[in-house]
């Protein structure tokens, strides 16, 4: 049972969450999402003991709400931050398991707002960074550096090309990624690619392969694993 009374807001309030769940669990009311939203996900990366005890009425929603299905991946994305939430986090392992659940059941269908949900599960996977990272491939934009002379190196995945870039004074230096084939993904990677590919979602799938293929540096010309030096730069310490 939720004592709202301790369960401030990201407004340090505590009455207005709790009233808002009851009007959204009535109604589709989209001005109660939107407040809701703003009290339970401050800006970017500010979450409250409310957000979380928020999660499992919103996992509730969740079958028959985009709101509730958004809200609550936003909420898990920032779950390895500095909230101090902790043990009201771990209560929600048992909702959090069932989001991930409803969440996969919906991504079958191929719904529009596939990525939301698609980076939610990855939150639930507690893949932080990557539930951070993806934008849809459209243009998406990583920066990472070289591990062997240490440059800058900016990774380009999207309609306008696949590739590593440096710049050299006022010179452009590109070179194409090598995108890994499907056999040679592991772990993280090829769990993200077979459930794109899974649910026909070529633009994603192929994204993936290349986040999870190799970059050649445009500087010292050196190859390495994209997702690996993402990860190690972004990657959150787990409490």
């Amino acid at each position: 049972m939720v004592d709202w009374a301790e369960a401030r807001d990201c407004w340090f309030e505590v009455d207005r969450v709790p009233e808002l769940l009851e009007l959204v669990e009535r109604q589709d009311d989209a001005e109660a999402w939107k407040e809701l939203g703003w009290r339970l996900v401050l800006e970017h990366d500010l979450v409250s003991p409310a957000s979380f005890a928020a999660l499992p009425r919103l996992v509730r929603l969740a079958p028959r709400s985009a709101e509730a299905r958004g809200l609550g991946g936003k909420i898990l994305a920032r779950a390895a931050g500095p909230h101090g939430c902790d043990d009201l986090l771990a209560d929600c392992a048992g909702a959090i398991a069932e989001f991930g659940e409803v969440l996969d059941q919906h991504l079958r269908s191929r719904p529009a707002d596939y990525l939301v949900c698609f980076r939610a599960l990855l939150a639930v996977e507690e893949e932080y960074h990557w539930a951070n990272a993806l934008e849809g491939f459209t243009d998406d934009i990583n920066h990472v550096g070289c591990p062997h002379c240490g440059v800058g190196v900016t990774i380009v995945i999207g309609g306008f090309g696949c590739y590593s870039q440096v710049w050299n004074g006022g010179e452009e230096i590109r070179r194409d990624l090598r995108p890994a084939a499907a056999e040679e993904l592991t772990g993280t990677g090829r769990w993200m690619h077979q459930i794109t590919v899974r649910d026909g979602q070529d633009v994603l799938a192929n994204g993936i392969a290349h986040l999870f293929g190799r970059a050649e540096c445009p500087g010292c010309a050196s190859v390495f694993t994209v997702a690996d030096e993402y990860t190690s730069a972004n990657r959150p310490v787990m409490r």
